[in-house]
């Protein structure tokens, strides 16, 4: 994952660690799951391991946190001195993102395992040995 690639987690992570402002749009009361690449990789591999390739399958967490909520957690893996400000909310964000990860669960008796917080600890300590690589790169926001 680049550090610019415009996602929350990516740009939330960049910032913290450049102890640069967090910037949340909106209230960041809106909800998004997240879903560690491990448990989306058992997931895909379980589905070609059915045979049925063909066939469409949710993947992903069901468990929701605010856009407020995962802010405050990534700001605090690396103990960052940022602050959270608001930006105005784009028209077209949604609200909330939830998968129905039901057929996944009954199909290929999959479901995610890695909490948020490790899961977003992985990826931060990924981001931390890339921007040292890398520290001319910046956060798109």
């Amino acid at each position: 994952m680049h550090p610019n690639n415009g996602r929350v987690v990516s740009n939330f992570i960049v910032q913290a660690f450049r102890n640069n402002d967090i910037t949340v749009y909106g209230d960041g009361m809106q909800t998004r799951s997240f879903c560690y690449v491990d448990d989306l990789v058992e997931g895909l591999i379980r589905l070609m391991e059915t045979g049925d390739g063909c066939r469409t399958v949710n993947l992903g967490n069901p468990e929701e946190f605010t856009i407020r909520q995962l802010a405050e957690i990534v700001a605090d893996i690396p103990g960052s001195a940022s602050k959270i400000v608001h930006r105005p909310l784009p028209t077209d964000d949604p609200k909330q993102r939830q998968p129905d990860i039901s057929e996944a669960q009954e199909l290929l008796s999959w479901r995610p395992t890695v909490p948020l917080r490790v899961g977003l600890t992985k990826t931060a300590a990924y981001f931390e040995e890339l921007l040292a690589r890398e520290p001319a790169i910046a956060v798109a926001v």
